[in-house]
């Protein structure tokens, strides 16, 4: 299989993007419920209450595809990554209400990144993964748009690979990635309690503490600055053009951690690219 031309692992590995895009819809949507459900029953319990009877949120794995509307079970073809959605015309078979666009969007883009990631990195272990780092990213960022968190049961796992990958060494060596953890968490700690104490707010959750950690993990810490000016630089343009077109209040707080992502695993991919086209602009090389 190893022998297979390049352009069959890349699409591999688009096809697969789209099938665990598929799932990462499903995380998206039930792990923050299935969070709010574990603290309301720890909250009762801490307080010595009886259990509020409320049934759980559906399981990430083990429920079925259903319509949020009406809740009809979905047949596997309705299911079809991308194709699905497009031959229902963004609307349930069943109560013809619409399905969000987010399905389809999530899915397109599990498959053209994970395409990217094995046309940069090729049939390979580091490619593999990457294709984990991608997905995780996928994940949090989605939830972090749609809930304003970042979970500890995405952001810890993906600290923990990249210390772990950091022992082959993978990416960068175990002191690098160690560093890398300890200065992503710092940095923005450090900055959330200066601005805290400036202002009296909070400006951005824990959550982003540890999504740079785990991206320091990975990469190392010089790929904080960039990531750190990157994630700035898009979270300044995508969030004045929501304000522009009225999509975002400007009073109602923005999440970062999408921002975070996103810088992240563009300098994953791409960073050595961008630092030399950087420096011969610049004159420094």
């Amino acid at each position: 299989m190893l022998e297979l031309p390049l352009w069959a692992w890349v699409l591999a590995a688009g096809v697969l993007g789209l099938l665990v895009g598929s799932f990462l819809n499903v995380v998206i949507l039930r792990l923050p419920e299935r969070m709010k459900a574990a603290w309301r029953l720890d909250a009762l319990d801490t307080l010595g209450m009886e259990s509020d009877n409320q049934p759980l949120p559906p399981g990430i794995v083990r429920e079925p595809s259903h319509c949020p509307h009406c809740r009809h079970p979905l047949a596997a073809h309705d299911n079809i990554p991308l194709l699905g959605w497009l031959l229902l015309g963004g609307r349930c078979r069943y109560c013809k209400a619409p399905i969000s666009i987010q399905y389809p969007l999530v899915e397109l883009l599990g498959g053209l990144l994970s395409a990217a990631v094995v046309w940069k990195l090729g049939p390979t272990w580091p490619a593999l993964a990457g294709l984990v780092f991608t997905w995780m990213l996928i994940a949090l960022a989605g939830i972090d748009f749609r809930t304003q968190y970042l979970p500890d049961q995405l952001n810890y796992p993906l600290l923990w690979m990249g210390l772990l990958l950091a022992l082959l060494p993978m990416f960068v060596t175990p002191a690098a990635a160690i560093v890398g953890a300890a200065i992503g968490y710092l940095s923005l700690w450090s900055v959330y309690w200066l601005f805290k104490l400036l202002t009296g707010k909070e400006g951005m959750g824990y959550g982003d503490f540890k999504l740079l950690a785990a991206l320091g993990a990975w990469m190392g810490p010089a790929a904080l600055l960039p990531v750190i000016l990157l994630s700035s630089l898009i979270g300044a343009l995508l969030g004045g053009a929501m304000i522009m077109l009225r999509k975002h209040e400007r009073d109602i707080p923005m999440p970062f951690g999408p921002f975070i992502a996103a810088a992240g695993w563009v300098w994953f991919m791409a960073g050595d690219w961008l630092l030399l086209h950087y420096m011969q602009l610049t004159g420094m090389r």
